[in-house]
Formats: C-alpha cells, sequence, structure tokens
C-alpha cells in the first residue's frame, strides 16, 4: 500500500507558497512534537494511526500548489466569464447597497467572518446582540411575536415552516395548499421535503383553484405577499377561513415591502418566511443570504432553527443565550424538529447592521422609491401600450407580453438587461433599491416599437403615488427600540460594531479548539474573491450563458472534492451540511425506488451518531434503528450484523462517522461496509471529520455510497458566527443520477428535487474552498491532514497526566481531536466539564466542545493551522486549571466558592471594592503571561440557562434593564 505523504517542510521550493501560510507548525516544531508523542516521523505516525486497509493507493490528482497570487489572477481570469447584466428578474433575489461601513467591518471583518455559533454564551456577546437585533427587526417588519436568529434560505424557510404546522394545528389532514404564485423555487423545495413525509401540495394556479383549494380540507396554506409576479393580496378572509379549518396559514413575505404593506401579523398570519438578502447581502448568484421564521407564541417550543433569548448573569445583569436548546437535534437526535442546525449568522448580522443604520425612516424611504420608480415604469409602458396585467404591486409588475415574449427578453439581453419570463406570455420586472432613472429609461426603449418615442421622465419629476390599495397601506410603527433610531451616522455605526466585536472570541484573537468542528485559517486571499462584481452580482436565475464562470468553478470544484473523497459525483447545491445529510439520503431512498424497492426505509445509525444523522434520517423518511458502540466507542459490528439481518428486508442505508465520533480510525470500517452492502443497503459516510482523511484515505474508496463534506469545515470556508456553510453531497456512480435537481433553475429534472432555493446553494463562498485547493493542491492537503493528526495527538499526549484521553486506538494515539474525560473530577472536586470549559474563557480561550459526544468530557481539535505557541498556550491553560482543581481537592479551596465555579470573571467583578472569595483576586483573573498574550475580559459572567428558558424573551431588550 502507498501512503500519500508531503514533502518535509523545509523542502519547500518556493518561498512564496501558500502552503506554510496555512499550516502553522514549521519542521523544527514538527520534529519537537514528534518526539513528545514517541514517533520517529510524521509518516511513521500516520501510518500507525490510519489502518492500512483504507490507505490510499493512489494520490489526488489535482493541479499543482500555486501562489496567493496567481492563484487570485486564474480566478479572476475564471470571474471573468461571468456577465453581469442589469437584473430585473426579482424572485426572491434582488440588486443591493452594502453600506460601506458594514462591508468593510462586518462581512470583510475576521472578527465576525472567523467567529463559531454561540454555544458558549458568554464569549458570544456581541454576535447575539446583533442577531436579538435581527430577531426584533423581523418580529416588528411582520408583527409576529417571535422570530428565529436566521434560516438558510427562503425556500427552506417555508419547508420549514411547512413541517412546524403540520406539528401544531389541530387539523389531521396531510395537505397544504399552496399558492402557483408563490417563487418557483419555493414551491419546488416544498414538494421535495413534502414527498418523504407524506404531505401532498396541492397549488392553486388561478384565482378559481385557490377559492375551491380553500373550501377544501388541509393542515396549512402558504401565500407570497407580494406575490412572484407583483401581486398584492388582501389575506385576511383567506387566513380566517383557513382558522375555521384549524389550518395555520402562512405567508411568505418581503421584509422590504411590509415597511409599506399591512404586515402578516395584522391579518392573522401564524407564520411567516421570508429571506432578507436585499438588506444588504449581494445576490451571490443565490447565496449566502439569512432567511427568517417568525410565528404564533404558541408555536416557539415547535420552532425550527436557533433563537436567542435574553437571561441574566451570575451578578444578576441582562445577557444574551441560546434559548430553548432542547429543541437542537443534537439533544432531541430522531425526535428533532428538524436538522437544521447551521443557520446564516453572517448575513443574518449584515441583515440586521443594514436596518440599525437605515432606521425605521430609511428604510421606509428605500420602500418608497422602489415602490415609485416601480409605479413610474408602469405609467411609462402604458405609454407604450404594455398595461401591467395587475393593478396593485410593490416593486414587481407582470405584463401580458404575448408572442412579443422572447424578442423583447432577446432586446433585454442585447442591452446587457435581464428580464424574468415568468410565465408563457407573460415578462415580470422587478425593481430594487439600486434602480435609477436611467434604468427606467432602458426598460422603456426596450419596449418601444420602431419608431415609438421612449417617454419622458420629466412629467414623473415629483413621483408618482406607489400602487398599493389604499387597505393595505401600513399605519404600524415599526423598528422603535433604540438601537435601530441611534447609530445613522458613519462614526456611530461604525463604532458600535467594533464595540460588539470586542465582546467576543474568535479565531482572530485565540484558538477556537472544537472537537468536530474544524475551526481552521480563513485566509484572507481565499475571503477577497466573494466582493468581486463578478461573483456578488449576478441573479441565480441569470440565463445560463451569463453564468459561465460559476459553471467553470463548479466544475473543476467537483473535480477536486472527488479526487479528495473518492466519489463520483457531487452536487454543491445544498447549502448546509445538515442539508448534505438530508440529500443524501434522499439519493439513497430513491435508488430503492427506482430498483422497486421503495419499502426500504430503516436506517441503523450507531449511538455515538451526532445527532443531525437521525433528524436527517427522520425528515426523508426513514425509520431510524440505533445500533450499540463498544467501550472504545466503535461500532459494535456484532450488533451492526445482528440489525442488519433482522431488518434485512427493510434495510435501507446505515450512517458513521469516519474516523468516528470519538476521534478514533475504527479498523473494521471496510468490513462493516461490506456487511451492509451484504444486506441490500447503502452506506452513508458523515463527512464531519474529512479534516483526517483528505490526502490518506477516501470514504468513496473504502466502501462509502455517499458523503456530505462540510465546505466550512474542511475546506475553509468560515463558519460566520453560526453560518453560512456548504455541505455538499457526494455519491458513487449509480447515485449520480439521484443528485438533487433544480427545475428552477434549469437544471435536469431528477428523481429528487431542489433542496436549496438556489442551483448552486450559497455559490458565492465557493470561490474560497477553489482558493484553498488550488493553494494547497494534494501535496498540501495531504499535508494539512497529517499536521492535524500531529497536533492532536501532541496535545492528548501533553495532557494524558492530567486529563486521560477517552479513546484512542490500540497504539494509544487518536485521529484529529481527542475527547479529554473530566468525569471523574466532578466526585473528586465537584468541578464539572462546564466549569473547565467556563475557566477558559478567563485564559483567554473558546471552549472546546463540551460534553459531545460523551457527556462530562471535551473534545479537542487544534486543526493544522495553529502554531505550536499557540498549541502551547492551550495546553498551559488545561495544566493551570488542573492545579487549580489540585487544591480543590487538597481542601484549600471549597468546593463551592473557587475560581472554577465562579468562571468566567469579568474586570467588573474583579475590580468591586470588598472581594470575598477564598480564593485571591490574582487567581480569578487567569493572566499566565500578560506579555504574551493580550488579555480577553468577558463582557459578563456565567449566564444563567434555566432564568432564560423560564423567563423566555427574545427580543431587544429595553434600556431601562441595563439602569
Amino acid at each position: 500500500m502507498l501512503m500519500q505523504s508531503a514533502r518535509p517542510l523545509g523542502e519547500l521550493e518556493n518561498p512564496n507558497e501558500f502552503i506554510p501560510r496555512h499550516i502553522g507548525i514549521s519542521e523544527a516544531d514538527e520534529r519537537h512534537m514528534l518526539s513528545v508523542i514517541g514517533e520517529a516521523s510524521r509518516r511513521a505516525l500516520v501510518e500507525g494511526i490510519v489502518p492500512r486497509s483504507i490507505a490510499r493507493t493512489r494520490g489526488m490528482q489535482l493541479p499543482p500548489a500555486t501562489t496567493e497570487a496567481a492563484a487570485l489572477e486564474e480566478l479572476r481570469s475564471i470571474a471573468s466569464r461571468n456577465q453581469v447584466f442589469r437584473s430585473f428578474i426579482g424572485q426572491g433575489y434582488h440588486g443591493t447597497f452594502t453600506p460601506g461601513v458594514i462591508l468593510r467591518n462586518i462581512l470583510e471583518n475576521p472578527a465576525w467572518y472567523t467567529a463559531y455559533t454561540p454555544y458558549q454564551a458568554e464569549i458570544s456577546q456581541g454576535r447575539m446582540e446583533a442577531l436579538v437585533n435581527f430577531q426584533t427587526m423581523v418580529c416588528d417588519l411582520t408583527a409576529m411575536p417571535i422570530a428565529n436568529a436566521s434560516m438558510l434560505d427562503e425556500a427552506t424557510a417555508a419547508a420549514e415552516a411547512m413541517t412546524l404546522a403540520k406539528r401544531s394545528v389541530k387539523s389531521r389532514s396531510n395537505t397544504i395548499v399552496v399558492a402557483g404564485d408563490c417563487h418557483p423555487q419555493v414551491i419546488e423545495v416544498v414538494q421535495t421535503r413534502a414527498e418523504p413525509l407524506g404531505i401532498e401540495v396541492v397549488l392553486a394556479n388561478s384565482h378559481e383553484e385557490w377559492n375551491e383549494k380553500l373550501a377544501g380540507d388541509y393542515f396549512a396554506v402558504l401565500a407570497q405577499y407580494p406575490s412572484t409576479s407583483g401581486r398584492i393580496d388582501d389575506l385576511k378572509a383567506d387566513v380566517e377561513l383557513a382558522h375555521t379549518k384549524q389550518a395555520a396559514f402562512i405567508v411568505a413575505a418581503d421584509l422590504l415591502a411590509l415597511t409599506l404593506l399591512v404586515p402578516p401579523g395584522e391579518f392573522g398570519a401564524d407564520i411567516v418566511v421570508g429571506t432578507t438578502q436585499r438588506f444588504g447581502m449581494p445576490m451571490g448568484c443565490g447565496g449566502p443570504h439569512a432567511a427568517y421564521l417568525a410565528c404564533r407564541d404558541e408555536y416557539k417550543r415547535s420552532m425550527p432553527g436557533r433563537l436567542v433569548g435574553v437571561s441574566v448573569d451570575a451578578h444578576g445583569n441582562p445577557a444574551y443565550r441560546l434559548a430553548l436548546q432542547t429543541r437542537e437535534q443534537h439533544i432531541r437526535r430522531e425526535k428533532a424538529t428538524s436538522n437544521i442546525c447551521t443557520a446564516q449568522v453572517l448575513p443574518a448580522v449584515v441583515a440586521s447592521m443594514y436596518a440599525v443604520y437605515h432606521g425605521p425612516q430609511g428604510l421606509k424611504r428605500i420602500a418608497q422609491r422602489v415602490a415609485s420608480y416601480a409605479a413610474i415604469l408602469a405609467k411609462g409602458l402604458e405609454q407604450l401600450g404594455h398595461k401591467p396585467h395587475r393593478g396593485s404591486f410593490f416593486d414587481t409588475i407582470t405584463l401580458n407580453t404575448g408572442e412579443a415574449t422572447d424578442a423583447l427578453v432577446a432586446k433585454g439581453h442585447a442591452l446587457h438587461v435581464n428580464l424574468r419570463k415568468s410565465w408563457e406570455g407573460f415578462i415580470s420586472i422587478s425593481l430594487d433599491e439600486t434602480t435609477t432613472r436611467n434604468d427606467l429609461k432602458l426598460l422603456w426603449s426596450i419596449f418601444a416599437r420602431p419608431g415609438q418615442p421612449v417617454p419622458d421622465f420629466a412629467p414623473f419629476e415629483k413621483g408618482v403615488e406607489p400602487a398599493i390599495p389604499q387597505e393595505l397601506r401600513r399605519t404600524s410603527a415599526f423598528l422603535t427600540h433604540p438601537v435601530f433610531n441611534t447609530h445613522h451616522s458613519e462614526t456611530g455605526m461604525l463604532r458600535y460594531i467594533r464595540s460588539l466585536s470586542d465582546k467576543d472570541l474568535a479565531l482572530d484573537r485565540t484558538m477556537i479548539p472544537l472537537g468536530s468542528c474544524t475551526m481552521k485559517l480563513n485566509a484572507t486571499s481565499e475571503m477577497i474573491p466573494i466582493t468581486w462584481p463578478e461573483f456578488a452580482h449576478v441573479h441565480p436565475f441569470a440565463p445560463r450563458d451569463q453564468l459561465q464562470g460559476y459553471a467553470e468553478l463548479d466544475e473543476q470544484l467537483r473535480a477536486w472534492l472527488c479526487e479528495a473523497t473518492g466519489y463520483a459525483g457531487i452536487s454543491l447545491q445544498p447549502n448546509a451540511g445538515s442539508q448534505g445529510e438530508y440529500a443524501g439520503l434522499l439519493a439513497i431512498k430513491a435508488w430503492h425506488a427506482s430498483r422497486g424497492e421503495a419499502h426500504r426505509n430503516v436506517c441503523l445509525i450507531p449511538s455515538s451518531a451526532h445527532g443531525t444523522n437521525p433528524a436527517s434520517a427522520q425528515m426523508a423518511g426513514m425509520q431510524v434503528v440505533v445500533t450499540a458502540c463498544d467501550d472504545n466507542g466503535n461500532v459494535d459490528l456484532a450488533d451492526l450484523k445482528a440489525k442488519c439481518e433482522q431488518h434485512a428486508d427493510k434495510l435501507s442505508c446505515v450512517m458513521i462517522t469516519y474516523p468516528s465520533t470519538h476521534g478514533v480510525f475504527e479498523e473494521q470500517v471496510k468490513e462493516l461496509c461490506a456487511i451492509v452492502h451484504r444486506h441490500g443497503g447503502r452506506v452513508y459516510v458523515d463527512g464531519a471529520n474529512m479534516n483526517a482523511l483528505v490526502g490518506v484515505a477516501a470514504p468513496g474508496e473504502f466502501g462509502g455510497d455517499v458523503s456530505h463534506l462540510n465546505l466550512h469545515k474542511t475546506f475553509c470556508i468560515p463558519h460566520g458566527g453560526g453560518g453560512p456553510g456548504v455541505g455538499p453531497v457526494c455519491v458513487v456512480e449509480d447515485l449520480v443520477p439521484f443528485l438533487p435537481g433544480h427545475k428552477a433553475g434549469g437544471l435536469a429534472t431528477h428523481p429528487v428535487g431542489a433542496v436549496s432555493a438556489a442551483p448552486l446553494g450559497n455559490a458565492a463562498v465557493l470561490p474560497i474552498s477553489w482558493m484553498y485547493c488550488r493553494m494547497m493542491g494534494a501535496e498540501g492537503l495531504t499535508q494539512a491532514t497529517e499536521v492535524a493528526i500531529l497536533s492532536a495527538n501532541y496535545i492528548s499526549a501533553r495532557l494524558r497526566d492530567h486529563y486521560p484521553t477517552l479513546y484512542a486506538s490500540a497504539n494509544g494515539h487518536v485521529a484529529h481531536e481527542c475527547i479529554l474525560d473530566l468525569r471523574p473530577l466532578k466526585e473528586s472536586s465537584g468541578v464539572t466539564a462546564e466549569d473547565v470549559a467556563k475557566r477558559l474563557i478567563d485564559y483567554g480561550f473558546h471552549a472546546p466542545t463540551l460534553s459531545f459526544p460523551v457527556p462530562g468530557t471535551l473534545m479537542v481539535e487544534p486543526t493544522e493551522s495553529e502554531t505550536l505557541e499557540e498549541i502551547d498556550r492551550f495546553i498551559a491553560a488545561m495544566i493551570a486549571i488542573r492545579e487549580e482543581i489540585r487544591r480543590v481537592e487538597a481542601g484549600e479551596w471549597s468546593q463551592e466558592d473557587n475560581p472554577l465555579k465562579n468562571a468566567p470573571h469579568t474586570a467588573a467583578a474583579l475590580m468591586q471594592g470588598e472581594w470575598t472569595h477564598a480564593y485571591p483576586r490574582e487567581a480569578g483573573a487567569a493572566v499566565l503571561d500578560e506579555r504574551r498574550h493580550a488579555k480577553y475580559w468577558p463582557p459578563v459572567g456565567r449566564v444563567d440557562n434555566v432564568y432564560g428558558d423560564r423567563n423566555l424573551f427574545c427580543s431587544c431588550v429595553p434600556m431601562s434593564a441595563y439602569e
């Protein structure tokens, strides 16, 4: 067997290569670390950890590594193949201006984009305040009582609303009525999600059909407001009718329009969903954008996604935390309300800051300008003989253009303008905040017949009344909290953004050693292209010939990821790892159905699996059967075999994580795959731990049939505080026809429909992974894997005498992460793993993964990007904490009053006049070496989780609370 191993660090030929910039360990560091571990070389270490039975027999066929400058130049050439037309397509995607202060200080700022999901509340107060602003913004604009902290995209939010309604209403019907005038991609994703759950989606494509279907039996109704063709309907009577059926009414609403329109909460809607894309996030060929979901108060404990709530800290001060965490899939598993564990935090922060910066009056002015321009456009088109199909609209007008439709669209293309052919014989035109007077003149010129004069703008100089019915005009106030009425100067906004980022810990300050989450370097050169106009300002449903750059990027990245995984085909459409899982299970399900075996619905999942696995299986309509693990955390093959035999006739698949969730390469993985295959099932290999595999082993080669990847882990897309992510689904040859399709996006129709709103999902962040692969090459990617394994084993070895590693291979080594067993400490000292996690904050670290997969443990993953100095700083902090615990064990400090139980310590708490604790203030401050590392001061003390859930409050805190 041939193990592909990178050349030693000292033999790099080009001093400008990216590889040593990405990998934090030098050649001298490596020698030292190997001596601590007790191995002669990195190759010997890796070959002793990765089972020889699965080691790659051939290297990855990738372009050789190149420099940052050369990669950017090459990508610039690819980007130039995209054509940036003036887009009037609409359909949920609009041009927008990202205020420069937000662009530079949030979207392009590593303090925001390198942060992790705010599970550790005390070091996440800044981004959680921004998310509370987001929730408040959504609640105010929709007039709903509660909203979550963002969803993946509008179509996903609509699908989640459908299942939320199914769980929440009294109606026992399995039918949802969907207006045919919803956005096509919303309809398509709802249909995909409904099919495996046995939900019937009934489309109402005309006014008559709508009235007919609403008179029938259903558990929910979904309508777009305004509709995809621009129509504004008075839905109040329809909502009342739905309620007589004990059904829920779901409204997909445009937030900018809601500054002018009666909000859904005021006419009785039960759930409101939509996108915040036009609040400052570029179209980006489909994403990432933050969707939203708001609902009735009675639904809050079943609401999908994350919810930021307000609690108090140990000192009685207001503090933010993720609320109702029992809804999270990692706890509820197969009973989860959703598998969506990834939000779109960074885009949500941008959207919330857009509202903070503009304020209620600014948003209303933007909306009034858009609506007025739409009305002016309509007046001019009427002069040209093209009367709008509907009399009321906000930003979108639809024209019955008959046989001239294709010619008009083509005429637009010749002028670098994209119009939308909404239906046969109809054209829709959508305006946005970037629309100018010249744009209106250009549009009029397209619709003017030869010799016909183009309307003059002069008669409209004083404006035209928006075409919004009087009875549907909003009269209620919104965004009244001071945060939306204070920071309107750039100086004020800049300082507000800085004040929030200063409260948080992100990768720009410190190592984030989260096991399973792979918080690695998001290099600046990788991030630069995402705001290039050629990537940022194209519409996902523009004609394919205008998106040749994205097509090439998609093709190349898929080919490279196939090389890394050993699979035959990949779809980049899923915009989260959870969606990738879901799409992979749908592919397996569709494959069985194509062979006349649709009854195969049993999914075997080891007890150690990540919680999204059973949640995804549940959503795919599968029956979850849990298989046992042995004392070492490995899948119990005897139990697996017994379950395969027991369910042989119905076995669909097994879902495993490799290396295991316990951070170990299981020796018998090929045998496991063979057992499942013999019983007619397929093998799903969760890609969460792919950072331990790239270049050394490939799931598609050792028996996997399907995997998802987390590009926001292994392939360097930043976590963004909890999103964006990309979760490509990878499959073997015979499953390629079952990858997700996208009819609205012009992709071939497949047995599996769209899983995301856009054909390429979060397309705008794909250049990040492209840059990473291009600059690293096969050699660099392999070296990254090996160094990640080296660093994890170094930490395990250094901490062995202080915190034993819970699981390891026969030779005592781990994969790319190690689980530190803190459970014995509770009995000896009363100290819990959570106490250690909070104490690490005092030492300036984000805690490792807490109590997963084993309660009472910390799972540590250093990644290859961390320097030895930073790894040693973390080790020193962990050893210092263990010495503090020994003082508790010795009785020097009480089990109730010690630095761990009171952690984290704020500067205010340490500076108070009277110090009542048994330990000195200096011990509370936890400064290891102030000369080498700036002290991080947490903004709040330990947050009270129980109080937060008992007193649920999820909007901006009133100013009086701080008095």
